[in-house]
């Protein structure tokens, strides 16, 4: 599985456009604009999706899914679920009793 926010996130990592990335999936740059424009997990052709997870491995793109660990030994990010307002709150500035 992989997210719209992921893909768009893997081709910024990569440094390249839409038609880069379509060159390196052999899919066709209307293809990957549906794709970065879903919301959520991307739905679509099993052949045309592994043909992205695919180019994107061999490009050095590791998907890490919701709770999953990196295998891999490179830099990376991961995005997660914001913390509630109150947990952001600066320790030094938080009220004391």
């Amino acid at each position: 599985m992989i997210t719209s926010a992921q893909l768009r996130a893997a081709r910024a990592l990569l440094g390249v456009d839409q038609r880069q990335l379509a060159e390196l999936c052999e899919l066709s740059v209307p293809t990957i604009q549906r794709m970065e424009a879903s919301d959520g997990v991307i739905r679509g052709n099993v052949d045309s999706l592994m043909k992205l997870i695919g180019a994107l491995d061999r490009a050095g793109i590791e998907l890490i899914g919701d709770n999953a660990i990196s295998q891999g030994g490179g830099r990376g990010i991961r995005l997660r679920t914001a913390r509630s307002p109150d947990a952001r709150q600066d320790k030094s500035t938080a009220k004391k009793p």
